[in-house]
C-alpha cells in the first residue's frame, strides 16, 4: 500500500510538472511575439514618417537615411552586451531591459527639437532593439522541444509583419491628420510586453541547470575566487565556433542588407515613385506583410521537412529573383498583388531564428546567435545611407531593385553553412 501511495504522488508531482513546462512554454511563445512584434513596429515607424520628417527638417534621401542607419548601429553594438548578458545573467532579465530602451528613447523621439536630436535617439533605441533577437531565439530553442521548435520559432517571429502591419494600420489613422512625432509616442506602447515578460515568464530552466553545472565544475577546480565559469565574448571565436560564427554574421549581413535596402525606402518609393497617397501606400504595405506572416508559417514546415538551411536557401534565391521584378512594376494593380508573393521571401528570419542559435552550445548560446543576426543588422546599417544615395543616382525603382545581391550573396554564402 506505501509503495502505490508513493508511485501515486510520483505521478502526481509529474503531471504537476509537467503542466508547468507546458503552460511556460505558451507564456515563452507569447512574450517572445509581443516583444519581437514592437521591435518590428519600432523599425517600420521610422519607415513610414521618414517622407514626412525630412519635409519637417529638409533632409536629404542619404541624410534621412542615416537616421535608419543609427537605429541598426546602435543594434549591432548592442548585441555583444546583451548576448554577453544574456548568457551570464539570465535570459528574462535581459529581454526586459531591452524593451524598456527601445520603447522609451522610440517615445521620446516625440520631443526631438531637430535631425540631430533624432538621431541619437534613434542610435539609442538601436541599443534596446538589438537585444531582443537573440534573447527570443534562445529561449525557444531552450524551451520547446526539438520536433516542433522549428514552427515555434517561426511562429514567433512571424510577429514580425505583424507589427509592421500594426505600424501601417497605425500610421494610416495618424499621419494623415497628426505630426509623425504621434507615431513615435506610441511606440513607447511596447512597455505593456514588459508587463507580460515581469509577470508571466520564469527564467529558462536550461539555462539555470547549465549556470549550475558551471559553478559546480568552478567550484571542484577550486576557483571559487570569483571565476564561477562565466561565459567570456572570446569562446564564440574559439576553434569549432570561429568559423560559425563569421560565416553566419555575414550570411546575416548580406540578407539584412538587401531587406533594410527595400524595407527602408519602400513607402517612399511607393508615394515618390509610384504615386500612391499616404492611406494607399499603407494599404499596399499591410498586403506586403501579410504575405511575409504567411511566409513565416510556411517555411516554419519547410524547415522541419527539409531542414533549416534548404529553407533559407529558398528564401534567399526566391526574394533575389523577385526583387527586380517588383521593382519595374507601374501598374498599382499588379504591384498591390505582387507584394505578399514577395512577401512570401522575406520570411527568412524564422528560419534563421531556429538555424543561428542550433549553431551554438546552451554556454553562449545567447551570445552566439545573437551576435551572427545583429552584427550582421549593424553591417547592414549602412543599407538605407547607401541605397538612398544611389537612388539620387539612379532612382528609387533601380535602387531597390538591387537590393537582390544582398539577398544572393546570402544564398553563395548559406552554401557554406552546415547543414542542421
Amino acid at each position: 500500500m506505501g509503495g502505490a501511495a508513493q508511485q501515486a504522488i510520483n505521478l502526481g508531482h509529474n503531471a504537476i510538472l509537467g503542466a508547468s513546462v507546458r503552460t511556460t512554454r505558451w507564456h515563452v511563445l507569447a512574450a517572445g511575439f509581443l516583444c519581437y512584434g514592437f521591435d518590428a513596429m519600432d523599425f517600420m515607424m521610422l519607415a513610414l514618417s521618414l517622407a514626412a520628417i525630412s519635409a519637417e527638417f529638409h533632409l536629404s534621401l542619404g541624410a534621412a537615411g542615416l537616421l535608419g542607419t543609427a537605429g541598426m548601429i546602435g543594434v549591432g553594438l548592442s548585441s555583444l552586451l546583451f548576448g554577453w548578458y544574456a548568457d551570464n545573467y539570465g535570459r528574462r532579465r535581459v529581454l526586459l531591459v531591452a524593451v524598456t530602451v527601445f520603447a522609451l528613447f522610440t517615445a521620446a523621439a516625440y520631443w526631438a527639437r531637430g535631425w540631430s536630436d533624432l538621431l541619437a535617439l534613434r542610435f539609442c533605441a538601436g541599443l534596446g532593439l538589438g537585444g531582443v533577437w537573440g534573447v527570443v531565439s534562445a529561449l525557444i530553442n531552450e524551451v520547446w522541444p526539438h520536433e516542433t521548435r522549428g514552427r515555434a520559432i517561426a511562429f514567433v517571429l512571424s510577429s514580425w509583419p505583424v507589427g509592421l502591419i500594426a505600424a501601417a494600420i497605425i500610421a494610416r489613422a495618424v499621419l494623415p491628420h497628426h505630426s509623425w512625432r504621434l507615431l513615435f509616442l506610441l511606440g513607447g506602447s511596447a512597455l505593456l510586453a514588459v508587463v507580460y515578460v515581469w509577470f508571466m515568464v520564469p527564467e529558462s530552466a536550461t539555462w539555470r541547470a547549465q549556470r549550475e553545472a558551471m559553478r559546480r565544475a568552478a567550484a571542484e577546480r577550486g576557483s571559487g575566487n570569483g571565476s564561477d565559469g562565466r561565459v567570456a565574448i572570446s569562446e564564440i571565436f574559439a576553434p569549432g565556433l570561429a568559423r560559425r560564427t563569421w560565416l553566419g554574421t555575414l550570411v546575416a549581413a548580406c540578407a539584412l542588407t538587401g531587406y533594410w535596402g527595400v524595407n527602408s525606402w519602400l513607402p517612399t518609393y511607393l508615394v515618390s515613385a509610384r504615386g500612391l497617397s499616404a492611406a494607399s501606400m499603407a494599404s499596399f504595405i499591410i498586403m506586403l506583410n501579410l504575405g511575409m506572416f504567411a511566409g513565416y508559417q510556411l517555411f516554419g514546415v519547410v524547415a522541419d521537412l527539409v531542414g533549416l538551411r534548404r529553407s533559407l536557401l529558398i528564401c534567399f534565391v526566391g526574394a533575389a529573383i523577385l526583387l527586380p521584378v517588383y521593382a519595374s512594376i507601374h501598374e498599382p494593380r499588379w504591384l498591390f498583388w505582387s507584394g505578399p508573393v514577395l512577401g512570401l521571401f522575406f520570411a527568412y528570419t524564422g528560419p534563421f531564428g531556429a538555424y543561428f542559435p542550433q549553431l551554438f552550445p546552451t554556454r553562449v548560446r545567447s551570445m552566439g546567435a545573437g551576435f551572427c543576426f545583429n552584427v550582421g543588422r549593424g553591417i547592414a546599417a549602412f543599407a538605407p545611407y547607401a541605397f538612398g544615395e544611389l537612388a539620387t543616382s539612379i532612382g528609387l525603382a533601380a535602387s531597390i531593385g538591387w537590393c537582390a545581391v544582398g539577398f544572393l550573396l546570402a544564398a553563395l554564402v548559406m552554401c557554406l553553412m552546415p547543414d542542421l
